[in-house]
Formats: C-alpha cells, sequence, structure tokens
C-alpha cells in the first residue's frame, strides 16, 4: 500500500509512523485512519519490530478529527459520530494498548482531541517544550473520546480531568510532565533524536518481559491487591521461562552485556 498521509518504515528493531498531514495539523481523515491501520497490521505481523515510535510531522501532533472531512450538508441528517469511533479511533486506540511491546509516541506540537488522547494511550510519552494537549470536545458539545474520559482521570486525577473535559484548557507540555499526563518534555531541537535513540533502546530490551509489563500496569487499574499479586506471580511465571531471563542471568553472572532478542 503506498501511503499520501503517514510516513511508516522499520529499522534496528523500530516501527516509526510518522503523521503526515502537516499543512491541516495532521487531523485524521477516512484515508489515514485506513493508512494508519495498514501501518499497524504490518507492525503486529513483522518479528523484527520491538518498539513503535509514533510521532508526526511538521509543527503539530495531531489536531484530532478533520471536520472538513464530514462537512454536512443543509437538510442532510447528521453523521453517526459514534460509528466513526467505532470503526476507526476506537481500534486504533485498543491496538496501541495490546502491542506485545513498547509504544513510544514523540508529541512535537500541538495534540488536541483525538490526537491527545491517541498520544497517551501510548506506554511513554515525550513532548516538545512547546508541544500542549487540548481537549476541545467541549467547545463543541462533544465528549472527550480516544479514551480520554479513562486516561485523563488515571493520570492526572478525577478533579484536574473533568475540569480539562469541561473548561478546555490548554494544557502545556512542561504542566504535563508535572502531573504526571506525559513521561517527559525535551527541547524542541532534541525531540526526534531523543525518542529515536529511546526507542532504538527499547528495541534491544527483554521485549516478553517488557509486554508483561505493560499488561500488569493496564490490569492493575481494575483488579484488587490480591488479584494483581496473582497477576504478578502468573506473569512473573511466565516471564522467568522466556529465553531473555536466561540470557539476562547469564550475562549477569559473566559480568557482560546482555544480547537480549525478545524471545
Amino acid at each position: 500500500m503506498t501511503y499520501s498521509t503517514i510516513l511508516f518504515e522499520v529499522a534496528e528493531g523500530v516501527a516509526t509512523l510518522t503523521f503526515n498531514r502537516p499543512d491541516k495539523l495532521n487531523s485524521f481523515t477516512t484515508e489515514m485512519h485506513a493508512e494508519v491501520r495498514d501501518a499497524l497490521a504490518k507492525v503486529q505481523t513483522d518479528p523484527s519490530v520491538r518498539c513503535l515510535l509514533l510521532t508526526a510531522a511538521g509543527r503539530g501532533f495531531c489536531a484530532g478529527q478533520d471536520l472538513s472531512d464530514r462537512a454536512v450538508a443543509p437538510g442532510s441528517a447528521m453523521p453517526d459520530l459514534g460509528e466513526s469511533l467505532e470503526k476507526n479511533y476506537n481500534p486504533l486506540v485498543r491496538t496501541l494498548r495490546r502491542l506485545e511491546f513498547p509504544v513510544v509516541c514523540a508529541v512535537n506540537g500541538v495534540a488536541a482531541g483525538a490526537g491527545a488522547n491517541i498520544a497517551l494511550a501510548c506506554d511513554i510519552v515525550l513532548a516538545a517544550r512547546s508541544a500542549s494537549f487540548i481537549q476541545p470536545f467541549c467547545k463543541l458539545g462533544l465528549v472527550p473520546d480516544s479514551g480520554g474520559t479513562w486516561f485523563l482521570p488515571r493520570l492526572v486525577g478525577s478533579g484536574r480531568a473533568m475540569a480539562l473535559a469541561m473548561l478546555g484548557d490548554k494544557v502545556s507540555a512542561e504542566q504535563a510532565e508535572a502531573w504526571g499526563m506525559i513521561y517527559k518534555v525535551v527541547d524542541d531541537a532534541a525531540l526526534q533524536d531523543e525518542a529515536r535513540k529511546l526507542a532504538r533502546h527499547l528495541a534491544t530490551q527483554p521485549t516478553k518481559g517488557l509486554a508483561l509489563v505493560k499488561r500488569a500496569m493496564q490490569q492493575s487499574s481494575t483488579n484488587t491487591l490480591d488479584e494483581q499479586l496473582d497477576l504478578e506471580r502468573d506473569y512473573q511465571r511466565e516471564a522467568g521461562r522466556t529465553q531473555d531471563y536466561r540470557e539476562g542471568v547469564a550475562a549477569f553472572t559473566e559480568k557482560r552485556v546482555p544480547k537480549f532478542e525478545g524471545k
């Protein structure tokens, strides 16, 4: 498939998916959803991929939905926005959360609406110092989607989440870092290099173990302590049977750098 709205490449164990509609602040269209879906399908079937880096071209990360792609002619029935979520945004968020390796997001500018929440769906989020996060749904009479009502309360607390959803305030990258919404702020000029360096590092690590870490963290929000302790036991048992664990122990004993293969 030839892409016109994204860039996609795989190198050194890292799949890099770049939103590439910079003139529209990388807002989503039906075509862009289809291309992202195709790229992520390739990621899931390529055994060489051990980390996904999600970023964007231009001065913005993603402005959410391109409203011109949903233009309604006078007298026409209003579009079914729930259908758009069901077909496009929800599967995208679910895929990012379920990938069996780390997902790094480099937010290079404004991340608004679904764009903000797609970033928050990733495992580790870096943001340029000039970046910002906005939940503008309230200004259109809509509800935060793409997981926004799930991620925000867990990341910043219910009070801040409610205010952000009802007021649509812009959150700077530095404020997002201070609130625990993202991992780290990086100077604009250093963002892409820092994100690639991080992604390449993760691609050399024990991928199976990292996948179990990801699963355990996600399940902790709905488990009791006893349930989570049992889950940790089960996942640790699984991790202890991997080749990577054997290699890690051998490297420690032999005082050398481990060579993990993600197996």
